[in-house]
């Protein structure tokens, strides 16, 4: 199949199947004789575990480790279910700064209202010098 029958299979853009393919997470892509790529249903079940993964929250780099285990899942269970602990650990901390920031913004928005006609608390808490935020960073994965 062609790349963009591939996408719509996986439920991907071609762009993000030519970037998993350059960083080494969708290999056995074959090639014709003029260069175009032409994939099978062994791709397609790739692209599924990455993005299921990633739906897991997994980053790209642990879905690299996470194929090379694909191929002896049995032996590779232990670091697999380490992974996944580790995930389970990094989840909880950012369902606590999410819950933390909730709270936050529920206190601001109290504000707001209890101020009146005076300056928004929202947005001045947006301009406090050295506002740490306890927003959690936004992931740059693909």
């Amino acid at each position: 199949m062609k790349i963009g029958d591939l996408a719509k299979k996986a439920d991907v853009t071609v762009d993000t199947l030519r970037y998993y393919e350059k960083i080494g997470l969708l290999n056995g892509v074959k090639r014709s004789s003029s260069g175009y790529r032409s994939y099978d249903q062994s791709n397609v079940e790739q692209v599924r575990f990455i993005r299921n993964a990633q739906h897991s929250g997994f980053s790209l780099d642990e879905i690299a480790q996470l194929i090379k285990f694909r191929a002896s899942p049995i032996n590779a269970k232990p670091k697999v279910r380490g992974l996944a602990e580790i995930k389970v650990s990094e989840l909880t901390a950012r369902i606590n700064d999410l819950i933390a920031l909730r709270e936050e913004m529920k206190g601001l928005i109290e504000q707001c209202v209890r101020s009146g006609e005076s300056d928004c608390p929202i947005i001045d808490s947006f301009n406090a010098e050295g506002k740490s935020g306890n927003a959690p960073e936004q992931e740059h994965d693909n």
